[in-house]
């Protein structure tokens, strides 16, 4: 029997090296020995559809596939050459897709073809059937609504319509609404003017449920929700709770689970939503009862899921909840002349060709280590600039340890009296001084294009180590450390973060945020599953915000480097942004490379 690594063969018997992984090529030998085919295309076929739902996609494009197979895969153009040709024709005759459990399902629409792992097929469907249902639901919507949205909202003097308002007025009339903003432009606010009118208009207590994807954006939510709130009347407060949680722990999945179950809610609001993948929202959907509304919030421009799907971006572009969703265009954190807002504008621009406009930008900012004595000298001062740029070609450069200690200068000088010396024992650290110092720790960050390289995330955490002069140990007082895996036993999540300090009696342990603010300790020995996190990933950033961001672009090409990806990075800044580009071509690139995730939800 022919397998795929046969057809991967050329004559002399050395295997074409294409980006198929071993998983790719066993489904494909597999449904091939359980349904032989006689015709290699199907092999293929199967193998791409796999390939594919690793790389993010839903599908198999089979319609870009024919036009535009190297966009649509990743490929270069050797790797392409190797495709069989009349590829996307030999989907017809496919012996996997027939009946009702086949592994591999074929649809067609206006669209064109698309070939999909039956497991997202599934995902899909339930979404767009759940969606659909909310849909028919009719939903109760208080008579005095106008009247109640006045109360809320100021008139604009601008003439311009309140687009916080339009999301509340269609979020009230909707037991699913999406509300889509970048940063700054005020989605936590309109959620709590929303969940006060939903409230208020209520006879009975609602029961309502905060969520996002990651510990870390559970925390920003809590902390924003509760920040708005303070603006609300007191019995409006007392109504709406304060604390959210991830997804994970609101669905209660883990290893464990075998079934989902619904949950006893009213009002279901989830932030960033744009990191949740093609399962997790169809568990979502099934999870919350159609009788309750959804609200999800999001940035659609940001990065995509790091699992398969890019749910919120196709769900905001398509025609499935084109009226029920808003676009918050007004950034009340990043104004006109914000140097962060104009650089993420001219990123997400929708134009032909924005190197010109980046060039501008990028020409128009100081050298970010000529600056570092005028800081010193006026910290916070209106002139002091918000984005500076660095082009030095190594990490190992000495006048990166001076900025990188700058950007720490006041997180070290809080872990001075927790560090070991020849002078001084180490000062154990109470809840409040571990609170502080994790505080402290966000007020700056590298972030990375890439893990690997010499401008990755693995080599520029050992050169922080180095600058900072800590990492003497595998633990030591100062580590940062990122949760790589889910620990329901902990009650850690995937991107939690924490700081290795001595405890109150002197003993190292790593010192987590607490839901109510303060801190948990847990034991280094018991954390399997971690890694030092000075630098992090863009990706792995998703759901954070530091007051100054360094934003790391490697020096050579990478497909990972995309629009998506820098504005994403760049929007993490609260206050101050540097954009570190030894070569400026690759970040031209970067900016000019889309990620196209393919699905069926943007239709």
């Amino acid at each position: 029997m022919t397998t795929l690594k046969d057809l991967l063969k050329q004559p002399w018997g050395q295997a074409h090296a294409t980006p198929l992984t071993g998983l790719d090529t066993a489904l494909a030998n597999l449904l091939n020995s359980k349904q032989p085919s006689d015709d290699p295309r199907h092999l293929w076929l199967a193998a791409l559809t796999s390939h594919q739902w690793g790389r993010g996609h839903a599908c198999l494009d089979l319609a870009t596939l024919q036009t535009q197979a190297a966009a649509l895969l990743g490929w270069n153009d050797e790797q392409t050459s190797t495709l069989p040709a009349d590829l996307h024709q030999a989907a017809n005759t496919l012996p996997w897709t027939q009946g009702d459990a086949s592994p591999l399902v074929l649809t067609e629409d206006t669209q064109g073809a698309r070939l999909y792992l039956r497991r997202a097929w599934t995902a899909e469907q339930n979404i767009r059937q759940n969606i659909a249902q909310r849909l028919a639901l009719p939903c109760d919507v208080p008579a005095d609504l106008q009247q109640r949205l006045d109360a809320l909202f100021t008139p604009t003097n601008n003439g311009e319509p309140d687009m916080q308002r339009l999301a509340c007025e269609v979020a009230a009339q909707n037991r699913i609404t999406l509300i889509t903003g970048g940063p700054g432009t005020g989605k936590t606010t309109t959620v709590v003017k929303l969940l006060s009118l939903l409230v208020g208009t209520s006879s009975r207590d609602l029961q309502i449920h905060l969520a996002a994807p990651t510990g870390k954006a559970a925390a920003r939510l809590t902390e924003s929700i509760s920040n708005a709130l303070t603006q609300m009347p007191a019995d409006v407060q007392a109504r709406i709770p304060t604390q959210a949680q991830t997804l994970h722990r609101l669905l209660q999945t883990n290893s464990k689970a075998t079934q989902l179950h619904q949950l006893a809610t009213d009002v279901v609001v989830v932030d960033e939503a744009s990191m949740i993948d093609l399962e997790m929202m169809a568990r979502l959907l099934q999870a919350v009862p159609p009788t309750a509304r959804l609200i999800l919030l999001g940035d659609k421009d940001q990065l995509a899921s790091v699992e398969a799907g890019a749910v919120m971006s196709q769900l905001c572009t398509g025609s499935l909840l084109q009226h029920q969703t808003v676009t918050l265009v007004h950034s009340h954190r990043f104004d006109a002349k914000s140097g962060i807002g104009q650089w993420a504008r001219t990123v997400n621009a929708d134009v032909a060709d924005n190197t010109p406009a980046l060039k501008a930008l990028w020409n128009a900012a100081p050298d970010w280590l000529a600056t570092l004595p005028l800081q010193q000298t006026i910290e916070g001062d209106a002139a002091e600039p918000d984005v500076t740029r660095l082009q030095l070609t190594s990490a190992s450069d000495p006048k990166l340890a001076v900025g990188l200690r700058y950007g720490w200068r006041n997180w070290l000088a809080l872990l001075d009296a927790h560090r070991p010396s020849k002078t001084t024992q180490t000062a154990p650290c109470s809840d409040a001084q571990a609170a502080a110092l994790l505080k402290a720790f966000t007020e700056f960050c590298v972030l990375c294009a890439v893990r690997e390289g010499p401008l990755g995330v693995v080599q520029l955490n050992a050169h922080v180590e180095l600058a900072l002069g800590l990492g003497q140990s595998a633990w030591y007082a100062g580590r940062p450390v990122m949760v790589t895996r889910n620990d329901y036993a902990l009650e850690l999540m995937n991107g939690d973060i924490g700081l290795c300090l001595p405890g109150p009696d002197g003993v190292l342990r790593v010192a987590f945020p607490a839901v109510d603010g303060g801190v948990r300790w847990v034991m280094p020995s018991r954390l399997d599953s971690v890694e030092t996190v000075f630098a992090m990933t863009v990706h792995k950033s998703q759901g954070s915000e530091f007051t100054h961001v360094l934003l790391v672009i490697p020096a050579l090409e990478s497909p990972v480097l995309t629009r998506e990806l820098v504005y994403t990075g760049l929007t993490r800044a609260r206050q101050r942004l540097t954009v570190w580009a030894p070569q400026l071509g690759v970040l031209w690139n970067g900016c000019a490379r889309r990620v196209l995730r393919s699905g069926g939800l943007g239709d």
